[in-house]
Order: C-alpha cells, then sequence, then structure tokens
C-alpha cells in the first residue's frame, strides 16, 4: 500500500526510494543551495529547516517567491531539462538537504517507472503555482510587482 503524497511535496515511498543515491548536506542561514543561472547539477530535498525561494529582479534584488519546508524537491523542472537553475535557493535557517545528482536522478526514474508519475505530478503542481501566481500579480497592475526582499522580510 503506498502513501498518499502530500501537494508539492515527494510522497513517503519516493523519499525512501531516493535514500541509496542521496547526499545528505547541512547548509547555515544564508547559504545558497544553488543560484539562478548555474547549471543544474541535480535536485535538492528539504530535509528539516527552511530554504527560501528568490527570483534575482536585477541590481541586487531579489524578490522572494516563497518560503519552503522539509519534503519539498528544488531544481526539479530544470534537472529534467538540463537547462539552468531558474531560481535562487538560499537557507532561511540552518537546512539539511539532500542532494542527488542530475544523471543519478534521471536513471532512478529510468529503472522505477512507477515513480515517473510522481515527478510529472510535481511539475504540474509548479506549473499550476506560477500560473496563479502570474494571475495574481496580472489582476492588479497598479501594484508593484517586486520589492526589495529587505522590506519584502520586515
Amino acid at each position: 500500500m503506498s502513501s498518499q503524497p502530500t501537494p508539492g511535496k515527494l510522497s513517503p515511498d519516493l523519499l525512501q526510494a531516493l535514500r541509496g543515491i542521496k547526499s545528505v548536506r547541512l547548509f547555515p542561514k544564508g547559504a545558497k543551495l544553488f543560484q539562478q543561472g548555474a547549471a543544474a547539477t541535480g535536485v535538492y530535498l528539504v530535509e528539516s529547516g527552511e530554504v527560501r525561494v528568490l527570483l534575482p529582479t536585477g541590481q541586487s534584488q531579489k524578490q522572494l517567491l516563497e518560503v519552503v519546508g522539509p519534503g519539498t524537491i528544488l531544481g526539479l523542472s530544470e534537472s529534467m531539462s538540463g537547462e539552468s537553475y531558474r531560481i535562487t535557493a538560499e537557507a532561511g535557517e540552518q537546512t539539511t538537504a539532500a542532494f542527488i545528482p542530475r544523471a543519478d536522478f534521471l536513471e532512478f526514474l529510468r529503472d522505477h517507472g512507477d515513480f515517473s508519475m510522481e515527478v510529472v505530478r510535481l511539475l504540474s503542481e509548479d506549473l499550476h503555482a506560477l500560473y496563479h501566481k502570474f494571475r495574481s500579480i496580472s489582476a492588479h497592475p497598479g501594484r508593484p510587482r517586486h520589492r526589495p526582499l529587505d522590506e519584502q522580510l520586515n
């Protein structure tokens, strides 16, 4: 019997299956898991703590898109497509995250087709979330589209 995943998070079954190919890393507050524009080297699974998902907006300003916690996978779309990371992921507090190299993750999915639909679900949820964020911004065209991160956190 398989466990049902929480929206936006990996199922307990998939987390368990990935144990053999991940390496766990500790990130102090403010450390970057990865940065926008860098080659996608793999996916990160947040195990404890929190990660701030940031979109650089130019002139050293960053827009906070969301804060994610344990069970969240980051870098999935970029690792699947082979493109560079589109966002920056930074530890919002001391965070433990598992890293799975891109080649190992893709090989895992080829060998474990039963988990491929879960990855499709996660990618679809990401797409829907981006759509809703875009709609929210579009619905309020007079509102500033981004504020410096310092203002957002205060």
